[in-house]
């Protein structure tokens, strides 16, 4: 169905450089959804009465029931209906009509607008019949449908919201005579001294004066490691400070910082996607052409044919009325609910259904690494022993017992991976950091160190070949009373499910790339083991993008995965954006799909159930559009001649029939409820 609140959505001003502005964004469309839903209610409170007062329905179920001025009840009530229920429908007809671009609005204002002007002429004294009923059950189904729509897209302009409240509300100011205040971010100049303590968020970018901490910007640059920054390094606002204390000179403030440049690269790759036309709108656009001409050349040919005025135009507005069937109506809305349902109760959570549905054009998936294919943590791949007095289990021990008193992800991973292993840890005394090297402590009244490559140079202690056999891992060295015992090799760990994911993908024709902000030797690991068929590595969000535009201007449909906020605005600017569930709210905003599960083997389900999604709209619209094709020519009276004319009893049958086949085989989509089996079995 058209996207209805497209023309709403223009009044405002997606470029102003405020962000407080998405939040009222946000709220405009929430107030649009209740506003549908209440019509609807109040609608459908009335549709009651007016189907008990329409003769048309008394004579269809054999019934009568009436009192004196009943019909002008019935014309009171169903023109509430028409002007409360109505209006969206009559503005959206307005707006569509002043753009020359008719479609869905259009076809169901001229069918409600016919219905009640004919209808209320009838009641002060036309000759013919009223259609009160039908113009109370149209207004009904559609303002049904729409409702379904917008929640199924409700979301969207949270994206920008949520980027936004990864800032502090707040900064520690230093003054000129060394005092620290307390400010509101807002206040925040270019040239402020700040004060970061440990844990809090970095307010603005800038350049560190004293200090030194390890930061954590997995969630803006992709970077899976915590940095280390000192005096004179460079952070990013909306970036984590780890167990010291800084203070930064700020340089960048509101739009001129990196956050607000990817707000920028979200807002914009959002908006040229909204613009993209619903399939049901582009048959409603046919729909009203034919409607048109086929209730102009009714009226026409009648009254060629001799027969009185109002004989003719009872006969036309039948046509024009059941032109608009009830069944287009809700051919996509009910899919997409049924979908929706069906998907979150798999982990999928479809946020944007145009881009659910295209998931089965996808040519290239563009995945991004920390998060996505890897776990985005630390885990411990290999224990080297270099001496014959130290097994690996020895060499995991002592390094855990020194690395229990520190918080670097380095150490929890050490720690963790004692535990994984039901390791006893002994106590360590005298616990000390070596600055930019390592710790060191007494164990068992052994002298311990666990260091860097750094440390071992400085000391003349030789490298082991093995440790340096994989340049995508971290590695840590245990120095036991001045000599190397062993080795730890640290990365970022491959999900147990991403080569099977990988394998299915390229099984079924589809490319996969990864663009990672981590360096050349990390994601050269991570594509030879999974056997991509490419990877970008060290990329910032804009060239994570720039990437995916490049790959769509070469023909590709392309599927984007990511979890940071650094891949937002290449979520927003591919055809179909997948978030995993462990990643940012952001990530998961900006994003069409979201993979609760953090699985990557849920991306081919989603191929396989989007191409069954698709064809069960498709198969609606069918079935919706081809009741025109009898029900017009019928209504018409093609067939008069042979004493066959379709009253509107009759086409109201037809009608409910159409409805009644698109609810039943959206229904069917539920055998598509096993979401790995092959597509053909739906």
């Amino acid at each position: 169905m058209k996207d209805h609140n497209h023309e709403d959505h223009a009044e405002h001003d997606h470029d102003q450089g405020e962000h407080e502005g998405h939040g009222g964004h946000g709220d405009h469309h929430r107030q649009m959804i209740q506003d549908f839903k209440k019509r609807l209610a109040v609608s459908a409170v009335l549709t009651v009465p007016i189907l008990l007062l329409s003769p048309m329905i008394q004579s269809f179920f054999g019934i009568s029931f009436g009192f004196p001025g009943s019909r002008f009840v019935l014309f009171a009530l169903s023109s509430l209906v028409f002007v409360y229920g109505g209006w969206p429908f009559l503005r959206g007809t307005f707006d569509e009509v002043r753009q020359a671009n008719p479609g869905m609005m259009t076809l169901i204002g001229l069918a409600i607008f016919v219905a009640y002007a004919y209808s209320s002429a009838v009641v002060f004294g036309l000759a013919g019949k009223m259609f009160f009923w039908e113009l109370a059950t149209l207004i009904d189904i559609m303002l049904l449908g729409h409702w379904i729509e917008m929640r199924s897209v409700l979301g969207a302009s949270r994206a920008l919201e949520l980027l936004v409240e990864m800032m502090p509300n707040e900064a520690h100011r230093i003054g000129e005579d060394g005092d620290v205040n307390d400010i509101a971010l807002e206040d925040v100049q270019s040239g402020d001294l700040l004060l970061i303590k440990p844990g809090e968020k970095i307010p603005a970018d800038g350049a560190i004066e004293d200090g030194d901490s390890y930061l954590n910007e997995s969630m803006l640059t992709g970077e899976s490691e915590p940095v280390r920054k000192s005096a004179g390094g460079e952070v990013i606002g909306g970036s984590v400070n780890g167990e010291g204390s800084l203070r930064i000179r700020v340089n960048k403030t509101g739009e001129d910082s990196y956050l607000s440049k990817v707000i920028r690269l979200v807002e914009e790759a959002q908006q040229t996607k909204s613009r993209t036309q619903r399939l049901a709108d582009r048959a409603a656009r046919w729909l009203t052409f034919v409607a048109l001409t086929a209730g102009a050349l009714t009226l026409a040919v009648w009254l060629y044919l001799g027969y009185e005025f109002v004989f003719a135009l009872e006969r036309m507005v039948t046509v024009m009325v059941i032109s608009c069937p009830h069944a287009l109506g809700l051919a996509i809305p009910l899919v997409a609910a049924i979908s929706t349902a069906l998907s979150a109760q798999h982990g999928l959570l479809i946020r944007n259904r145009t881009a659910f549905e295209s998931a089965r054009k996808i040519s290239t998936i563009v995945f991004d690494k920390t998060g996505t294919l890897t776990t985005g943590e630390f885990g411990v791949q290999r224990i080297v022993s270099v001496a014959d007095s130290f097994s690996e289990d020895d060499v995991l021990r002592f390094a855990g017992a020194l690395e229990e008193n520190s918080e670097h992800p380095i150490a929890l991973a050490i720690v963790r991976a004692c535990e994984n292993k039901g390791l006893s840890v002994p106590a360590a005394s005298g616990f000390q950091s070596i600055t930019g090297k390592g710790v060191q402590a007494s164990v068992d009244s052994r002298e311990v160190k666990v260091v860097s490559p750094g440390f071992l140079k400085e000391n003349d202690l030789a490298i082991p070949d093995a440790a340096a056999a994989s340049g995508a891992e971290t590695v840590v060295f245990l120095v036991v009373d001045a000599e190397l015992r062993g080795f730890i090799g640290l990365a970022d760990s491959i999900r147990s499910e991403s080569p099977e994911a990988i394998r299915i993908l390229h099984e079924a024709g589809i490319k996969t790339m990864m663009a990672t902000g981590d360096n050349e030797t990390v994601a050269k690991s991570v594509h030879d083991e999974l056997g991509l068929n490419g990877f970008y590595a060290s990329v910032l969000p804009h060239e994570k993008q720039d990437i995916v535009k490049d790959l769509q201007s070469e023909g590709e449909f392309v599927a984007m995965t990511g979890d940071g906020v650094n891949d937002a605005p290449a979520l927003a600017q591919a055809d179909v954006g997948i978030a995993v569930g462990s990643g940012t709210d952001v990530a998961a905003e900006t994003a069409d799909i979201v993979l609760v599960h953090s699985n990557p083997k849920d991306i081919s389900n989603l191929v396989l159930f989007g191409r069954a999604t698709h064809r069960k709209m498709i198969q609606n619209l069918i079935w919706a559009t081809a009741y025109n094709v009898v029900a017009i020519p019928l209504a018409a009276g093609v067939l008069a001649p042979l004493g066959i004319m379709l009253s509107p009893a009759v086409g109201a049958v037809f009608m409910s029939l159409s409805t009644v086949i698109v609810a039943a085989n959206a229904q069917l989509l539920k055998r598509s409820v096993d979401l790995s089996r092959d597509e053909s079995n739906d």
